[in-house]
Protein backbone atom coordinates (compact mmCIF):
# COMPACT_ATOMS: atom_id res chain seq x y z
CA UNK A 1 0.00 0.00 0.00
CA UNK A 2 1.41 3.37 -0.98
CA UNK A 3 1.35 6.71 0.81
CA UNK A 4 -1.63 7.91 -1.23
CA UNK A 5 -3.60 4.80 -0.24
CA UNK A 6 -2.89 5.39 3.46
CA UNK A 7 -3.87 9.06 3.16
CA UNK A 8 -7.11 8.00 1.50
CA UNK A 9 -7.76 5.59 4.37
CA UNK A 10 -7.21 8.37 6.92
CA UNK A 11 -9.56 10.66 5.05
CA UNK A 12 -12.28 8.02 5.01
CA UNK A 13 -11.89 6.92 8.63
CA UNK A 14 -15.22 6.14 10.22
CA UNK A 15 -16.85 4.07 12.92
CA UNK A 16 -17.97 1.47 10.41
CA UNK A 17 -14.69 1.38 8.52
CA UNK A 18 -16.45 1.15 5.13
CA UNK A 19 -14.17 3.73 3.48
CA UNK A 20 -10.88 2.23 4.72
CA UNK A 21 -11.90 -1.32 3.84
CA UNK A 22 -12.93 -0.21 0.36
CA UNK A 23 -9.38 1.07 0.00
CA UNK A 24 -8.12 -2.49 0.53
CA UNK A 25 -10.24 -3.71 -2.38
CA UNK A 26 -8.63 -1.07 -4.61
CA UNK A 27 -5.10 -2.32 -3.93
CA UNK A 28 -3.37 -3.82 -6.97
CA UNK A 29 -2.31 -7.46 -7.03
CA UNK A 30 1.42 -7.93 -7.70
CA UNK A 31 4.44 -9.99 -6.71
CA UNK A 32 4.19 -8.98 -3.03
CA UNK A 33 1.45 -11.55 -2.53
CA UNK A 34 2.37 -15.23 -2.42
CA UNK A 35 0.29 -17.92 -4.06
CA UNK A 36 -1.95 -15.69 -6.18
CA UNK A 37 -2.47 -16.42 -9.89
CA UNK A 38 0.31 -14.86 -12.00
CA UNK A 39 -2.25 -13.68 -14.54
CA UNK A 40 -3.97 -11.64 -11.81
CA UNK A 41 -1.13 -9.11 -11.65
CA UNK A 42 -2.48 -5.62 -12.20
CA UNK A 43 -6.03 -6.43 -11.15
CA UNK A 44 -7.36 -4.82 -8.02
CA UNK A 45 -8.08 -7.13 -5.11
CA UNK A 46 -11.77 -6.34 -5.59
CA UNK A 47 -11.65 -7.24 -9.27
CA UNK A 48 -9.91 -10.54 -8.50
CA UNK A 49 -12.44 -11.36 -5.78
CA UNK A 50 -15.31 -10.65 -8.18
CA UNK A 51 -13.97 -13.34 -10.53
CA UNK A 52 -14.65 -15.95 -7.82
CA UNK A 53 -11.82 -18.14 -9.01
CA UNK A 54 -11.42 -21.67 -7.73
CA UNK A 55 -8.43 -22.21 -5.46
CA UNK A 56 -7.54 -25.48 -7.19
CA UNK A 57 -8.29 -24.72 -10.84
CA UNK A 58 -8.10 -20.92 -11.04
CA UNK A 59 -4.35 -20.48 -11.49
CA UNK A 60 -3.26 -20.21 -7.85
CA UNK A 61 0.30 -21.37 -7.25
CA UNK A 62 1.57 -23.43 -4.34
CA UNK A 63 2.15 -22.90 -1.52
CA UNK A 64 -1.02 -20.98 -0.82
CA UNK A 65 -2.73 -20.44 2.54
CA UNK A 66 -6.54 -20.51 2.51
CA UNK A 67 -8.97 -19.39 5.20
CA UNK A 68 -12.33 -21.18 5.28
CA UNK A 69 -15.22 -18.75 4.86
CA UNK A 70 -17.72 -21.06 6.53
CA UNK A 71 -15.51 -21.92 9.49
CA UNK A 72 -14.55 -18.30 10.03
CA UNK A 73 -18.22 -17.34 10.23
CA UNK A 74 -18.92 -20.24 12.59
CA UNK A 75 -16.13 -19.16 14.96
CA UNK A 76 -17.23 -15.53 14.96
CA UNK A 77 -20.82 -16.50 15.74
CA UNK A 78 -19.83 -19.01 18.43
CA UNK A 79 -17.74 -16.54 20.44
CA UNK A 80 -20.36 -13.83 20.06
CA UNK A 81 -22.93 -16.21 21.54
CA UNK A 82 -20.54 -17.37 24.27
CA UNK A 83 -19.72 -13.85 25.44
CA UNK A 84 -23.37 -12.81 25.46
CA UNK A 85 -24.43 -15.95 27.34
CA UNK A 86 -21.89 -15.29 30.09
CA UNK A 87 -22.42 -11.54 30.38
CA UNK A 88 -18.98 -10.69 29.04
CA UNK A 89 -17.84 -7.86 26.80
CA UNK A 90 -15.25 -8.87 24.25
CA UNK A 91 -12.12 -7.19 22.89
CA UNK A 92 -10.42 -9.97 20.88
CA UNK A 93 -6.68 -9.71 20.55
CA UNK A 94 -5.93 -8.28 17.13
CA UNK A 95 -2.26 -9.32 17.15
CA UNK A 96 -3.47 -12.77 16.10
CA UNK A 97 -4.51 -11.72 12.62
CA UNK A 98 -3.55 -8.05 12.19
CA UNK A 99 -6.30 -8.07 9.56
CA UNK A 100 -8.59 -5.00 9.64
CA UNK A 101 -11.28 -6.86 7.69
CA UNK A 102 -11.42 -9.41 10.49
CA UNK A 103 -11.36 -6.67 13.14
CA UNK A 104 -14.53 -5.23 11.64
CA UNK A 105 -16.18 -8.63 11.35
CA UNK A 106 -15.39 -9.25 15.02
CA UNK A 107 -17.00 -5.93 15.93
CA UNK A 108 -20.02 -6.76 13.75
CA UNK A 109 -20.27 -9.94 15.82
CA UNK A 110 -20.53 -8.08 19.10
CA UNK A 111 -16.96 -7.19 20.03
CA UNK A 112 -16.64 -4.07 22.24
CA UNK A 113 -13.34 -3.22 20.58
CA UNK A 114 -9.97 -4.70 19.64
CA UNK A 115 -7.05 -5.58 21.92
CA UNK A 116 -3.55 -4.85 20.61
CA UNK A 117 0.01 -5.13 21.90
CA UNK A 118 2.27 -2.41 20.43
CA UNK A 119 1.88 1.10 18.95
CA UNK A 120 2.23 0.03 15.31
CA UNK A 121 -0.78 -2.24 15.73
CA UNK A 122 -2.80 0.63 17.18
CA UNK A 123 -1.88 2.79 14.18
CA UNK A 124 -3.16 0.06 11.84
CA UNK A 125 -6.42 -0.22 13.77
CA UNK A 126 -6.94 3.54 13.76
CA UNK A 127 -6.17 3.77 10.04
CA UNK A 128 -9.04 1.36 9.48
CA UNK A 129 -11.57 3.08 11.70
CA UNK A 130 -11.37 1.07 14.93
CA UNK A 131 -12.85 3.26 17.67
CA UNK A 132 -12.09 1.25 20.83
CA UNK A 133 -8.61 -0.09 21.53
CA UNK A 134 -7.33 -1.94 24.59
CA UNK A 135 -3.53 -2.03 24.62
CA UNK A 136 -2.41 -5.02 26.68
CA UNK A 137 0.95 -3.51 27.49
CA UNK A 138 2.42 -0.59 29.37
CA UNK A 139 3.10 2.18 26.84
CA UNK A 140 6.15 4.33 27.63
CA UNK A 141 7.37 5.35 24.16
CA UNK A 142 7.11 9.18 24.07
CA UNK A 143 6.46 9.40 20.32
CA UNK A 144 3.71 6.80 20.51
CA UNK A 145 2.14 8.48 23.54
CA UNK A 146 2.08 11.85 21.80
CA UNK A 147 0.46 10.24 18.77
CA UNK A 148 -2.20 8.63 20.98
CA UNK A 149 -2.81 12.00 22.66
CA UNK A 150 -3.31 13.60 19.25
CA UNK A 151 -5.79 10.87 18.28
CA UNK A 152 -7.73 11.40 21.50
CA UNK A 153 -7.79 15.16 20.96
CA UNK A 154 -8.92 14.86 17.36
CA UNK A 155 -11.64 12.24 17.88
CA UNK A 156 -13.92 12.46 20.93
CA UNK A 157 -15.35 9.02 20.09
CA UNK A 158 -11.97 7.28 20.24
CA UNK A 159 -11.59 5.16 23.40
CA UNK A 160 -8.12 3.96 24.36
CA UNK A 161 -7.03 1.99 27.44
CA UNK A 162 -3.59 0.61 28.27
CA UNK A 163 -1.78 -1.15 31.08
CA UNK A 164 0.40 0.38 33.77
CA UNK A 165 2.62 -1.95 35.78
CA UNK A 166 5.24 0.27 37.45
CA UNK A 167 5.62 3.63 39.13
CA UNK A 168 8.50 4.36 36.75
CA UNK A 169 6.24 3.63 33.78
CA UNK A 170 3.58 5.99 35.11
CA UNK A 171 6.19 8.73 35.53
CA UNK A 172 7.44 8.27 31.96
CA UNK A 173 3.90 8.34 30.59
CA UNK A 174 3.04 11.49 32.52
CA UNK A 175 6.20 13.24 31.33
CA UNK A 176 5.53 12.34 27.69
CA UNK A 177 1.89 13.48 27.86
CA UNK A 178 2.46 16.72 29.77
CA UNK A 179 1.26 19.65 27.74
CA UNK A 180 -0.39 17.47 25.10
CA UNK A 181 -3.75 19.08 25.85
CA UNK A 182 -5.68 15.86 25.34
CA UNK A 183 -8.16 14.30 27.73
CA UNK A 184 -6.52 12.02 30.31
CA UNK A 185 -5.27 8.66 29.09
CA UNK A 186 -7.24 5.76 30.59
CA UNK A 187 -5.12 3.08 32.23
CA UNK A 188 -5.63 -0.18 34.11
CA UNK A 189 -3.20 -1.64 36.64
CA UNK A 190 -1.85 -4.95 35.38
CA UNK A 191 -1.72 -7.64 38.06
CA UNK A 192 1.05 -10.10 37.24
CA UNK A 193 0.44 -13.82 37.44
CA UNK A 194 3.27 -14.45 39.90
CA UNK A 195 7.02 -14.88 39.93
CA UNK A 196 8.32 -16.22 36.65
CA UNK A 197 5.32 -14.84 34.78
CA UNK A 198 5.57 -12.17 32.11
CA UNK A 199 4.69 -8.53 32.85
CA UNK A 200 2.51 -7.11 35.60
CA UNK A 201 2.77 -5.95 39.21
CA UNK A 202 3.56 -8.84 41.52
CA UNK A 203 1.90 -7.85 44.80
CA UNK A 204 -1.24 -5.99 45.86
CA UNK A 205 0.86 -3.48 47.80
CA UNK A 206 2.81 -2.67 44.65
CA UNK A 207 -0.46 -2.37 42.73
CA UNK A 208 -1.59 0.26 45.24
CA UNK A 209 1.67 2.16 44.78
CA UNK A 210 1.16 2.20 41.00
CA UNK A 211 -2.43 3.36 41.48
CA UNK A 212 -1.20 6.16 43.76
CA UNK A 213 1.25 7.24 41.06
CA UNK A 214 -1.58 7.34 38.52
CA UNK A 215 -3.67 9.49 40.88
CA UNK A 216 -0.77 11.94 41.10
CA UNK A 217 -0.44 12.19 37.31
CA UNK A 218 -2.77 14.76 35.77
CA UNK A 219 -2.44 13.12 32.35
CA UNK A 220 -3.73 9.67 33.40
CA UNK A 221 -6.99 8.26 34.73
CA UNK A 222 -7.30 4.90 36.48
CA UNK A 223 -10.27 2.96 35.12
CA UNK A 224 -9.69 -0.65 36.13
CA UNK A 225 -7.49 -3.69 36.58
CA UNK A 226 -6.38 -6.39 34.18
CA UNK A 227 -3.99 -9.25 33.57
CA UNK A 228 -3.38 -12.48 31.71
CA UNK A 229 -4.23 -15.74 33.44
CA UNK A 230 -2.33 -17.74 30.82
CA UNK A 231 0.89 -16.76 32.58
CA UNK A 232 -0.04 -18.40 35.89
CA UNK A 233 2.90 -20.74 36.67
CA UNK A 234 2.07 -24.44 36.39
CA UNK A 235 -1.41 -23.41 35.30
CA UNK A 236 -4.26 -25.66 36.32
CA UNK A 237 -7.93 -24.75 36.89
CA UNK A 238 -7.55 -24.02 40.60
CA UNK A 239 -4.40 -21.93 40.24
CA UNK A 240 -5.97 -19.96 37.41
CA UNK A 241 -9.16 -19.34 39.37
CA UNK A 242 -7.18 -18.31 42.45
CA UNK A 243 -5.32 -15.68 40.41
CA UNK A 244 -8.57 -14.45 38.81
CA UNK A 245 -10.06 -14.05 42.31
CA UNK A 246 -7.06 -11.90 43.24
CA UNK A 247 -7.83 -9.72 40.22
CA UNK A 248 -11.49 -9.40 41.22
CA UNK A 249 -10.53 -8.59 44.83
CA UNK A 250 -8.08 -5.95 43.62
CA UNK A 251 -10.86 -4.23 41.66
CA UNK A 252 -13.15 -4.30 44.69
CA UNK A 253 -10.41 -2.95 47.01
CA UNK A 254 -9.53 -0.14 44.60
CA UNK A 255 -13.21 0.78 44.29
CA UNK A 256 -13.68 0.82 48.07
CA UNK A 257 -10.65 3.10 48.37
CA UNK A 258 -12.07 5.51 45.80
CA UNK A 259 -9.27 4.92 43.31
CA UNK A 260 -11.65 4.98 40.33
CA UNK A 261 -12.92 8.49 41.04
CA UNK A 262 -13.47 10.23 37.71
CA UNK A 263 -13.97 7.01 35.77
CA UNK A 264 -17.22 6.25 33.95
CA UNK A 265 -16.97 2.51 34.57
CA UNK A 266 -14.60 -0.06 36.05
CA UNK A 267 -12.85 -2.35 33.60
CA UNK A 268 -11.94 -5.83 34.83
CA UNK A 269 -10.16 -7.68 32.03
CA UNK A 270 -8.51 -11.05 31.47
CA UNK A 271 -8.89 -13.95 29.14
CA UNK A 272 -6.56 -15.60 26.67
CA UNK A 273 -7.67 -18.50 24.50
CA UNK A 274 -7.01 -21.31 27.00
CA UNK A 275 -8.93 -20.32 30.17
CA UNK A 276 -11.81 -18.07 29.19
CA UNK A 277 -14.23 -20.52 30.83
CA UNK A 278 -12.51 -19.83 34.17
CA UNK A 279 -12.70 -16.10 33.46
CA UNK A 280 -16.44 -16.39 32.79
CA UNK A 281 -16.97 -18.31 36.03
CA UNK A 282 -14.92 -16.06 38.31
CA UNK A 283 -16.17 -12.81 36.80
CA UNK A 284 -19.63 -13.85 37.97
CA UNK A 285 -18.23 -13.27 41.47
CA UNK A 286 -17.44 -9.59 40.87
CA UNK A 287 -19.38 -7.76 43.58
CA UNK A 288 -21.49 -4.68 42.98
CA UNK A 289 -19.17 -1.70 42.72
CA UNK A 290 -19.81 2.03 42.84
CA UNK A 291 -19.66 2.19 39.03
CA UNK A 292 -20.82 -0.10 36.22
CA UNK A 293 -18.35 -2.93 35.50
CA UNK A 294 -17.08 -3.79 32.03
CA UNK A 295 -16.09 -7.47 32.17
CA UNK A 296 -13.70 -7.61 29.24
CA UNK A 297 -12.55 -10.87 27.67
CA UNK A 298 -9.59 -10.68 25.25
CA UNK A 299 -9.26 -14.10 23.56
CA UNK A 300 -7.97 -13.78 20.00
CA UNK A 301 -6.99 -17.16 18.53
CA UNK A 302 -10.63 -18.23 18.13
CA UNK A 303 -11.01 -16.28 14.88
CA UNK A 304 -9.22 -18.99 12.90
CA UNK A 305 -8.61 -21.55 15.67
CA UNK A 306 -6.08 -24.23 14.62
CA UNK A 307 -5.36 -27.93 14.21
CA UNK A 308 -2.83 -28.23 17.03
CA UNK A 309 -2.11 -26.11 20.09
CA UNK A 310 -5.46 -24.37 20.52
CA UNK A 311 -7.43 -27.38 19.39
CA UNK A 312 -5.94 -29.20 22.38
CA UNK A 313 -6.31 -26.47 25.01
CA UNK A 314 -9.52 -24.64 24.08
CA UNK A 315 -12.03 -24.39 26.94
CA UNK A 316 -14.67 -25.77 24.60
CA UNK A 317 -13.05 -29.17 25.20
CA UNK A 318 -14.04 -28.81 28.88
CA UNK A 319 -17.52 -27.42 28.22
CA UNK A 320 -18.72 -29.27 25.12
CA UNK A 321 -22.29 -28.11 25.59
CA UNK A 322 -21.14 -24.59 24.62
CA UNK A 323 -20.22 -25.69 21.07
CA UNK A 324 -16.86 -26.14 19.35
CA UNK A 325 -14.51 -23.92 17.41
CA UNK A 326 -13.42 -25.14 13.98
CA UNK A 327 -9.91 -24.93 12.47
CA UNK A 328 -10.22 -22.51 9.55
CA UNK A 329 -6.73 -22.57 8.00
CA UNK A 330 -5.36 -24.97 5.42
CA UNK A 331 -1.99 -24.54 3.72
CA UNK A 332 -2.00 -26.10 0.27
CA UNK A 333 1.38 -27.33 -0.94
CA UNK A 334 2.59 -29.47 -3.81
CA UNK A 335 4.70 -32.62 -3.82
CA UNK A 336 7.92 -31.76 -5.64
CA UNK A 337 10.05 -34.78 -4.77
CA UNK A 338 9.41 -38.45 -3.92
CA UNK A 339 12.94 -39.82 -3.49
CA UNK A 340 11.89 -43.07 -1.80
CA UNK A 341 8.86 -45.08 -0.75
CA UNK A 342 9.20 -43.69 2.78
CA UNK A 343 9.89 -40.05 2.00
CA UNK A 344 8.50 -37.10 0.08
CA UNK A 345 8.91 -33.32 0.02
CA UNK A 346 6.44 -30.52 -0.56
CA UNK A 347 7.24 -26.92 -1.48
CA UNK A 348 6.32 -25.14 1.77
CA UNK A 349 8.53 -24.62 4.79
CA UNK A 350 9.32 -22.22 7.61
CA UNK A 351 8.62 -19.20 5.39
CA UNK A 352 5.04 -20.39 4.89
CA UNK A 353 3.87 -22.50 7.85
CA UNK A 354 3.67 -21.96 11.60
CA UNK A 355 6.18 -24.20 13.37
CA UNK A 356 6.95 -22.53 16.72
CA UNK A 357 4.69 -24.88 18.69
CA UNK A 358 3.82 -27.86 16.45
CA UNK A 359 4.78 -28.98 12.98
CA UNK A 360 2.00 -28.88 10.36
CA UNK A 361 -0.38 -31.80 10.03
CA UNK A 362 -0.94 -33.63 6.72
CA UNK A 363 -4.70 -33.66 6.17
CA UNK A 364 -5.81 -33.99 2.56
CA UNK A 365 -4.51 -34.97 -0.88
CA UNK A 366 -5.80 -33.63 -4.19
CA UNK A 367 -4.80 -35.16 -7.53
CA UNK A 368 -5.95 -33.80 -10.86
CA UNK A 369 -9.06 -35.61 -12.01
CA UNK A 370 -9.69 -37.30 -8.64
CA UNK A 371 -11.73 -36.32 -5.58
CA UNK A 372 -10.03 -34.96 -2.46
CA UNK A 373 -9.11 -37.70 0.01
CA UNK A 374 -7.58 -37.95 3.51
CA UNK A 375 -3.77 -37.87 3.74
CA UNK A 376 -3.64 -41.39 5.18
CA UNK A 377 -0.17 -42.58 6.16
CA UNK A 378 1.48 -39.19 5.59
CA UNK A 379 3.10 -37.10 8.33
CA UNK A 380 5.32 -34.01 8.49
CA UNK A 381 8.61 -34.69 10.26
CA UNK A 382 10.48 -31.43 9.73
CA UNK A 383 10.65 -28.09 7.95
CA UNK A 384 13.41 -26.42 5.96
CA UNK A 385 13.09 -22.87 4.67
CA UNK A 386 11.00 -23.90 1.65
CA UNK A 387 10.38 -27.62 2.08
CA UNK A 388 8.38 -29.79 4.41
CA UNK A 389 9.83 -33.24 5.04
CA UNK A 390 7.24 -36.00 4.84
CA UNK A 391 7.29 -39.55 6.11
CA UNK A 392 5.04 -41.84 4.10
CA UNK A 393 3.86 -45.18 5.43
CA UNK A 394 3.90 -48.29 3.23
CA UNK A 395 1.14 -48.04 0.70
CA UNK A 396 0.62 -44.27 1.12
CA UNK A 397 -0.70 -42.97 -2.19
CA UNK A 398 1.31 -39.81 -2.93
CA UNK A 399 2.88 -38.71 -6.22
CA UNK A 400 4.93 -35.79 -7.47
CA UNK A 401 2.47 -33.11 -8.53
CA UNK A 402 -0.18 -33.94 -5.92
CA UNK A 403 -1.49 -31.10 -3.76
CA UNK A 404 -1.17 -31.78 -0.03
CA UNK A 405 -3.31 -29.77 2.40
CA UNK A 406 -1.68 -29.07 5.76
CA UNK A 407 -3.36 -28.10 9.01
CA UNK A 408 -1.46 -25.59 11.15
CA UNK A 409 -0.85 -24.93 14.83
CA UNK A 410 -0.77 -21.43 16.38
CA UNK A 411 -2.76 -18.83 14.42
CA UNK A 412 -0.51 -15.93 15.47
CA UNK A 413 2.43 -17.33 13.52
CA UNK A 414 0.28 -18.46 10.61
CA UNK A 415 -1.29 -15.11 9.73
CA UNK A 416 2.03 -13.26 9.90
CA UNK A 417 3.57 -15.18 7.00
CA UNK A 418 0.91 -14.14 4.49
CA UNK A 419 -0.01 -10.61 3.38
CA UNK A 420 -3.08 -11.57 1.32
CA UNK A 421 -5.04 -14.71 2.23
CA UNK A 422 -7.78 -16.18 0.01
CA UNK A 423 -11.10 -16.56 1.84
CA UNK A 424 -12.39 -19.78 0.39
CA UNK A 425 -15.72 -21.59 0.39
CA UNK A 426 -15.92 -25.36 0.85
CA UNK A 427 -16.00 -26.03 -2.91
CA UNK A 428 -12.81 -24.01 -3.42
CA UNK A 429 -14.44 -20.77 -4.59
CA UNK A 430 -12.42 -17.77 -3.43
CA UNK A 431 -14.87 -15.07 -2.34
CA UNK A 432 -12.52 -12.48 -0.83
CA UNK A 433 -8.92 -11.80 0.19
CA UNK A 434 -7.86 -10.98 3.75
CA UNK A 435 -5.08 -8.35 3.99
CA UNK A 436 -2.73 -8.50 6.95
CA UNK A 437 -0.45 -5.77 8.37
CA UNK A 438 2.53 -7.19 10.27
Amino acid sequence: MGTEDIEDIKGNRGVGGAGPLAGLAAERVDVRFKGLPPDADGLTVGELAAQRRNLFTGGFTTPVLALSAERLTHNLELMETYAARHGLSFAPHGKTSMAPQLFHRQIEHGAWGITLAVPHQVRVARAFGIQRVFLANELVDPAALRWIAAELAADPDFAFVCYVDSVRGVELMDAALAGAGARPLDVVVELGAGEGARTGVRTEAECAAVADAVAAAATLRLVGVAGYEGEVPEADPERVRAWLRRLVALAADFDKAGRFDGADQVIVSAGGSAWFDAVADVFLEIPELSLPVLKLLRSGAYVSHDDGHYRKITPFNRVPGEGALEPAFRLWTQVVSRPSAEQAFVNAGKRDAAYDIDLPFAQAVRREGAPERPATGISVTGLSDQHAWLRTAPGADLEVGDWLGLGLSHPCTSFDKWQLIPLTEADGTVVDYIRTFF
